[in-house]
């Protein structure tokens, strides 16, 4: 539970926090003196940081050392960062021009989202497709390929959704499938699509192509229960080549949970308190363990498709990260469907 601070702890706890992700120093008396508040005296100072680290913001490595951060430090941190997080409109233009030439597919999309955040933040970058259902159809055209598959296209207001399904059919009923499907779901949502009970009045109404509707109903289903799960950026290069501050056993948790494809799907997957950034630290979730997780929803056109999050130790750059998801948010969400 946050507890309430005074302005200047509030100030003394954010700032030497900040301090110590940007070069692992700890915390003491005499460095929060000369940098933030020249005016307080060391031992009111060494006042403030005994209550702090009574309170549970930080913590004593060495009886004679400074101090560092704990998790519920990091968690009072973040929390005053998003409350006070305001976005910058000229790297807003820059997120903008960088996502101009990006495709109509929503794996495209997501995929170019997800390669931009971890290129800002340097920081392997995960996302989570778990909206599809909720698309809402446009049109919908199936191709005929080689070796019995055909190729399904959902063009939806958020992008294009193509998946592969195996079914032996001509050119003829792979067109007459789209007609007939884009004709019965335009304006309705994949997810109703794929209920399945509501497809033909008569079984002469889909002479010719009900096998292809029911095996692409059955694959989309799988397709979308699955939860596709996207990783982008030289994950093991990046962490390993970490600052020397971090270690070794800092990094192979960071490793082990981007290897756990089921773990990824429940942390980054599950719906977030509200549409903005979350955070969660190792003490809030075993899987996230002596990690910390920065996620933010991806909405196109007012449809929550994904979730993005940036990956890493506790001791990172929270500020510049919740930065780049914004901005990407704010993107996607003001700017797709215009």
């Amino acid at each position: 539970m946050k507890k309430d601070l005074s302005d200047r702890k509030k100030h003394i706890l954010c700032s030497a926090i900040e301090d110590y992700i940007k070069d692992a120093s700890p915390i003491t008396s005499g460095g929060v003196k000369d940098k933030h508040v020249k005016q307080v005296s060391t031992a009111t100072l060494r006042n403030e940081l005994n209550a702090l680290e009574a309170m549970g913001y930080l913590k004593q490595l060495h009886t004679s050392g400074g101090r560092v951060p704990t998790t519920e430090g990091y968690r009072y941190y973040v929390s005053a960062l998003l409350e006070n997080f305001h976005v910058d409109e000229g790297a807003l233009a820059r997120v903008e021009s960088s996502l101009s030439e990006r495709t109509t597919s929503l794996k495209d999309i997501l995929e170019s989202v997800a390669g931009l955040v971890s290129k800002a933040t340097n920081m392997p970058t995960v996302i989570v497709a778990n909206g599809y259902d909720k698309l809402i159809i446009e049109d919908i055209r199936i191709i005929p390929l080689i070796d019995g598959e055909a190729l399904v296209l959902f063009r939806t207001k958020s992008g294009i959704v193509n998946h592969a399904i195996k079914v032996q059919a001509s050119e003829k009923a792979c067109d007459d499938a789209g007609k007939y499907l884009t004709k019965k779901f335009n304006g309705k949502t994949i997810g109703e699509l794929l209920l399945g009970d509501i497809l033909y009045n008569s079984i002469a109404e889909v002479e010719g192509f009900k096998n292809l509707i029911d095996s692409l109903i059955s694959s989309m289903r799988e397709f979308i229960q699955s939860r596709k799960v996207d990783i982008r950026g030289e994950r093991a290069t990046n962490l390993l080549n970490a600052d020397e501050h971090q270690s070794v056993i800092e990094t192979k948790k960071i490793l082990d949970l981007l290897d756990d494809e089921e773990g990824l799907c429940e942390v980054v997957g599950q719906a977030s308190d509200g549409s903005d950034i979350s955070i969660t630290l190792g003490d809030e979730n075993q899987k996230v363990e002596g990690c910390a997780l920065i996620k933010a929803p991806i909405v196109i056109n007012g449809t929550p498709v994904a979730n993005l999050a940036v990956i890493g130790p506790e001791r990172m750059d929270y500020a510049g990260i919740a930065s780049a998801l914004k901005l990407v948010m704010n993107e996607l969400n003001d700017k797709k469907g215009r």
